[in-house]
């Protein structure tokens, strides 16, 4: 999949596009997509996907000073999910005030039209775009007969229960550690990554070392949980290693501004600084807590390591 970020041309030749946020990269998401690669490999046309970095809440929120919901995902991996989904193309367009403030009908010409050369586009009806979110789903019907492109209206994911399959439902799941119901959304389970940097090095010392991923956006799940991590073993880079992690801004020792992703495995030893891990949820443990001394932290991670341990061995035997 080729990958083109910001004013970079994304258009090599007429294409299939969809367009949205695609946070989480949901079962939703995924149909849109497989829609768009079915359609452009029976057209012989390139399949693509335009989405935005930050996402457009996001830039509004901090216009407003207020915080944004928590993301699902981090771009990089939205792109590998885009990847893996079978599309060609991915365009990262910089939302920022001039993006914002871009009319309607320009976003049609210049976006659609000029730089993706769009022979195909599908959407949801709910679709808005331009300067003031005035272009919706009828304006794209006018402009595909006159710019002649096809234009067609993705119609709404469901679950088993009727309810619509959305971003915001999954962030509530994980808002409250419902990991099973995350996981029904999004057609797997909920995974963070990250690169390993260096820490202060108190799991070490505390006889239980973790590799840390700093996280650069608030995450929509806080706590301790049994985790397995990918990335780990470089013999097998793709194996799912067993472990337990605490996701927040440790409390006990040094509290941090920002969250941070402390993963300790089972059956690593050696560092892990520079490796690209992806850590998927399986269970939760416990809320994240203040200890009085570092006995106190060294037991209580004692004890998540056992619970942890014995998920493992009721769920795999």
């Amino acid at each position: 999949m080729v990958v083109t970020h910001g004013t970079a041309q994304p258009g090599r030749g007429p294409g299939a596009w969809t367009i949205g946020n695609f946070d989480g990269v949901h079962l939703g998401h995924q149909a849109m997509l497989s829609r768009v690669v079915t359609v452009a490999r029976r057209k012989g046309i390139a399949a693509g996907v335009l989405s935005f970095e930050p996402l457009p809440r996001e830039h509004f929120a901090a216009l407003r000073g207020v915080d944004a919901p928590p993301r699902i995902a981090r771009l990089r991996e939205k792109l590998e999910l885009f990847a893996a989904a079978g599309l060609d193309r991915a365009h990262v367009a910089r939302f920022d005030a001039r993006f914002a403030s871009i009319p309607a009908a320009q976003f049609i010409d210049d976006m659609l039209c000029t730089r993706l050369q769009a022979a195909w586009l599908l959407v949801g009806r709910d679709f808005r775009f331009g300067a003031g979110r005035r272009g919706d789903f009828a304006m794209l019907e006018a402009a595909a007969v006159t710019r002649g492109f096809a234009l067609e209206a993705m119609p709404e994911v469901t679950d088993k229960s009727g309810g619509r399959i959305s971003s915001s439902r999954v962030r509530e799941a994980l808002e409250r550690a419902d990991l099973e119901g995350a996981a029904r959304l999004l057609g797997r389970p909920y995974v963070v990554s990250g690169r390993v940097v260096h820490g202060a090095k108190l799991g070490r010392e505390l006889g239980f070392p973790t590799a840390n991923i700093v996280l650069p956006r608030r995450p929509p799940l806080g706590g301790i949980y049994v985790v397995e991590a990918q990335g780990a073993d470089p013999a097998s880079p793709a194996r799912w290693l067993p472990g337990v992690a605490s996701i927040g801004r440790r409390p006990t020792v040094n509290a941090l501004p920002t969250p941070l992703l402390e993963v300790h495995l089972f059956e690593v030893t050696e560092a892990l600084y520079g490796r690209h891990l992806r850590v998927r949820f399986l269970a939760r443990l416990r809320d994240e807590k203040k200890y009085d001394d570092l006995a106190e932290l060294r037991a209580a991670i004692a004890r998540d390591v056992a619970q942890a341990k014995e998920h493992f061995v009721t769920t795999h035997g």
